[in-house]
């Protein structure tokens, strides 16, 4: 079995040769790099199957990095680290096309975590299918994160917003467990998550807006119900 590469993007050097290691040691095959620059040049020659991007980074910061990818890739998870994690930060991060989020200081077996979360998400555990699903005049391809409306728009859509759009679609007309939720896409539902969460939520509701027929109902407390 091949071994998943990671493209790891840090500047703090001694983190980042105690994160290398650590993974190596794993299975994982890692190239480091100290800046978003560098980052932009080896994705364009390799193959990676997760970016785990610091945020502050010299010449090329974390979020610039993202964007600049997501022009040519939308499907390759990225895993933000910083130690800022005010929600305007968290959401820049998201809205750039981060995939997870990840506060300093953090433990090596957490990364290790969220990484191989990322992974099993990536091989398309939410949905494979190449066929769209209809919601109200709506057509959602998964596989390609994309919402195509009756007037034949297209509206790109984040990797989150796909993965949560997916899991509404599979509870359409039913409860989708808030909490059950957070711990399938964000692997914790502490209230920093629980946060997130919500902010995608009003994303998704944004996008589905021209059909008066389709509702997310927020259920206080418990979860949301994709009415269509």
């Amino acid at each position: 079995m091949k071994a998943p590469r990671i493209l790891l993007l840090e500047d703090e050097l001694q983190l980042a040769k105690i994160v290398s290691e650590t993974l190596r040691s794993r299975g994982f095959e890692v190239t480091h790099l100290n800046n978003g620059r560098l980052g932009l040049e080896a994705i364009y020659k390799t193959v990676f199957d997760v970016c785990v991007v610091d945020v502050m980074m010299p010449f090329l910061d974390g979020f610039t990095f993202v964007k600049e990818l997501r022009k040519t890739d939308k499907s390759i998870p990225v895993l933000f680290l910083t130690a800022r994690s005010q929600d305007k930060d968290v959401i820049e991060g998201y809205g750039a096309g981060g995939n997870d989020y990840l506060k300093k200081p953090f433990s090596l077996e957490e990364l290790l975590l969220r990484i191989n979360e990322l992974l099993k998400r990536n091989d398309g555990r939410l949905s494979n299918a190449a066929e769209p699903v209809t919601i109200g005049s709506y057509y959602f391809f998964a596989q390609r994160q994309e919402l195509i409306n009756n007037n034949h728009q297209s509206i790109k859509l984040s990797h989150r917003e796909s993965e949560l759009l997916a899991l509404l679609v599979q509870h359409k007309n039913q409860l989708l467990d808030r909490k059950a939720t957070l711990m399938k896409l964000w692997g914790d539902d502490n209230s920093f998550n629980a946060r997130t969460m919500d902010v995608f939520i009003t994303k998704l509701r944004k996008h589905l807006k021209d059909d008066h027929s389709v509702e997310i109902l927020n259920i206080r407390g418990v979860g949301y119900k994709l009415l269509c």
